[in-house]
């Protein structure tokens, strides 16, 4: 049988016309013949996505994912569901691995949002980082292979891939410090110190160093699929923060579950040889072996970058909520993830 992540029936909020969408699939899908069924995978605090089944010309029925923006009022930068099938387009050629990319759609005349349309990459989702369920030599291998995948992200030459214009280079940090800072105050609900204190402090000591890579702004395993049965990632899913950045901001973000000790993606209290997870030391040193780097300096500067962004996000996750625009039902409960992500970061430089 074949292994996806979990799904429900399509959510009230976020229902759209199938009908309208199935014409739409038989007009402009290669090979669609009819037969859509839909349903919403039942994790994502974003984008809202769906599972779709179809039989196709070869008389078999195939699955695929659909992924859009989400309904109501959004702020301007986000959701930008064309840029990840753009990237996932162009990465397509690469040794990164990604699902096959198939149409976008930004008629919002179809189901009422921009969406596009990918093949379905049959696997596992782990979201707790801990992987409780898995034995230590498969804790170590999917981890180690979500630090090959990482790297050779970061080894992908933007303009040979066609993304040379993707983002900007150069000074990637001070712009998404600016760009956060600005979102964060636009969806503010309640007083957070710890955020204000870092909006001024990020921008006056960003490192010297400013290398520039295609980032996925959001990686880490939950949004990954592992091979059904084997311990190795063989998609990367969730590029709606993907630009061209600084890949020291990427690894710090991966390596945020080192710092947080609540699950499911926080794992910093738990017995690392026990479980044959890599320390936070090991992890780093085997990214900065992969990538030809000695070592990273100001590491705790682009945890507490990472951190100050998840909780502007958290933020903003949480007023979606409070909106009833949000995918996630728990997204309510986001107003404690983004003041404790605050402090945290916090901690490590004030």
């Amino acid at each position: 049988m074949t292994t996806y992540a979990n799904t429900v029936e399509v959510m009230e909020r976020h229902r759209f016309d199938a009908r309208s969408l199935e014409r739409y699939l038989r007009a402009h899908l290669d090979g669609y013949r009819g037969g859509l069924s839909v349903r919403q995978f039942d994790s994502g605090h974003s984008n809202p996505t769906f599972f779709l089944s179809a039989e196709m010309a070869d008389g078999k029925r195939h699955d695929f994912v659909l992924r859009k923006k989400p309904p109501g009022k959004l702020v301007a930068s986000a959701h930008q569901v064309d840029r990840e099938f753009r990237v996932i387009s162009a990465l397509a050629a690469t040794d990164v691995p990604v699902a096959r990319a198939r149409l976008l759609c930004t008629d919002d005349s179809v189901i009422g949002q921009m969406f596009y349309v990918m093949d379905a990459v049959p696997g596992r989702i782990l979201i707790d980082a801990s992987l409780p369920d898995r034995t230590p030599a498969e804790r170590a291998a999917i981890f180690d292979s979500m630090n090959d995948v990482l790297a050779r992200l970061h080894k992908v030459d933007p303009v040979k891939v066609g993304l040379g214009d993707y983002g900007r280079t150069g000074q990637y940090i001070a712009r998404q410090v600016a760009r956060w800072s600005k979102q964060y105050a636009e969806l503010k609900t309640e007083d957070i110190p710890a955020m204000d204190k870092l909006s001024a402090w990020l921008p006056q000591h960003v490192p010297d160093e400013d290398p520039t890579t295609i980032v996925h702004g959001d990686y880490r395993l939950g949004n990954l699929i592992v091979h059904p049965e084997e311990p190795r990632i063989v998609a990367v899913l969730d590029w709606e923060l993907s630009t061209l950045g600084h890949p020291l901001c990427d690894i710090a973000y991966n390596c945020l579950g080192y710092h947080m000790a609540e699950p499911p993606h926080g794992f910093a209290r738990v017995d690392f040889e026990r479980l044959g997870l890599p320390t936070e030391e090991a992890y780093v040193a085997a990214y900065c072996r992969r990538t030809g780097r000695k070592k990273i300096d100001n590491w705790n500067y682009y945890l507490a970058f990472s951190l100050f962004r998840l909780a502007a996000i958290a933020q903003g996750v949480y007023r979606r909520g409070l909106q009833g625009n949000s995918s996630n039902p728990d997204s309510i409960k986001m107003s404690y993830a983004a003041r404790e992500r605050a402090e945290l970061a916090w901690s490590l430089v004030g």
